[in-house]
């Protein structure tokens, strides 16, 4: 894309980088992580919001990493895709978890999108623009009852109505993706600008974990919205789809990145701090052989997640390449199976730290709970047994996962 065509930045931000391709969105993303992880635990301990993080965040370019060559992006892979989530998750999950939706809709444009929608929202997205989240809705029947509406206007448009819970992204959002249910039931998705009249956001998120990703509740009193940014989401599931897989790989890759971030701080703390047990005889706990095997043993556990997770990459990949019920079915299954380790592990990993550091690792001037809490936290968002359930069901019978957008 020449300078002449690309699109205006954000108000306030500086030009967007285009990224070229996945290398260059890998070495991107490495040195962001370092950048990120400095004020990490700070930024935990004070719950201060990472506006100016995420602003170098759009302005890096890796919010467009998947826009497609022809509008102008790098269009990378979904092992690329995953390796950037877990390399940020690692420095900070709450700035990871930020843009997973982003990713996921700027997904949605490309499956149901019109040629229209799509040069418009992808132009916005090479600019460094970022879509939030209007998604999930507490005191309904499940988490797809839907409860939102978006009401037809005698001129052809729409009018929102409803409230959404666990906004991840909205508050530092240009544009609020809102899930909303048609007058015949069917699920579309309608791209809201942020200061749209009748759109509030409120930052009441108060988890004891990814304390700043700012994941509050987002209410629409009769939101006006074109037709022109309304999605049909449904059509989406009308056949082999990677959405599901796509959504949970990301996060997947936050988890990972939780865990291996963990193990680098647990092995830190034992070679800077911690003390050896006295019985042992040494000078320093990093040669007790107990605290050895156990590291050791942590060790194995994180480079299984991340090679589950890149495996889950892959099948992604495989499965775009030759789209089929088949295909996206082993994807999701493979995705599946990386998530379901990984859960467990990244909040093992969180409680090993203070297990392998002593007494002194659960100062809170140290901040060090803050891993496991945000892997407890984020790890709720969906149930591994569920998706045991449906790889035992896959490797038993040949039952393929069903395409709900969850798997």
């Amino acid at each position: 894309m020449s300078i002449d065509s690309a699109p205006l930045p954000a108000p306030g931000r500086p030009v967007a980088h285009v990224i070229a391709d996945d290398a260059e969105a890998l070495a991107v993303a490495r040195d962001l992580a370092a950048e990120f992880a400095v004020e990490a635990a700070e930024r935990d301990a004070k719950r201060r919001l990472p506006g100016p993080e995420l602003d170098r965040l759009s302005a890096s370019g890796l919010l467009a990493i998947t826009v497609p060559r022809e509008y102008g992006g790098a269009e990378v892979g979904a092992r690329t895709i995953a390796e950037v989530f877990r390399l940020l998750a690692a420095a900070d999950p709450n700035i990871a978890q930020i843009p997973q939706s982003h990713i996921v809709y700027v997904n949605v444009l490309l499956q149901q999108g019109t040629a229209e929608q799509r040069k418009f929202f992808f132009g916005e997205v090479l600019a460094g623009r970022r879509f939030g989240n209007a998604q999930s809705e507490t005191g309904t029947k499940h988490v797809q009852d839907y409860r939102t509406r978006l009401v037809p206007s005698a001129n052809g448009d729409f009018v929102l109505r409803g409230t959404k819970q666990y906004s991840t992204g909205a508050l530092f959002a240009d544009w609020i993706p809102v899930l909303a249910r048609h007058q015949d039931d069917t699920l579309h998705v309608a791209y809201v600008p942020r200061d749209a009249p009748g759109l509030t956001v409120i930052d009441d998120w108060a988890g004891m974990g990814q304390r700043t990703t700012a994941s509050g509740t987002v209410r629409l009193d009769d939101v006006p919205v074109p037709a022109s940014r309304v999605v049909p989401h449904h059509l989406t599931f009308t056949g082999p789809q990677l959405h599901g897989a796509l959504a949970q790989l990301l996060h997947a890759a936050i988890d990972v990145g939780i865990a291996g971030g963990a193990l680098e701080e647990a092995a830190e703390f034992v070679r800077t701090k911690a003390r050896p047990w006295f019985e042992s005889g040494l000078a320093n706990a990093a040669d007790d052989p107990l605290i050895i095997q156990r590291v050791g043993e942590l060790a194995v556990k994180v480079r299984a997640a991340e090679a589950l997770l890149d495996a889950a990459g892959r099948a992604i990949d495989a499965a775009r390449a030759d789209l089929t019920d088949t295909s996206a079915g082993a994807a999701s299954i493979a995705v599946a199976t990386a998530k379901a380790y990984v859960d467990p592990v990244a909040v093992e990993l969180g409680n090993a730290i203070f297990e392998l550091g002593g007494t002194r690792s659960s100062l809170e001037e140290l901040n060090l709970n803050r891993y496991w809490r945000n892997a407890r936290t984020h790890t709720l968002h969906d149930p591994a047994r569920w998706k045991i359930q449906h790889i035992g069901r896959y490797v038993l019978n040949g039952q393929l996962p069903p395409r709900h957008g969850l798997l």
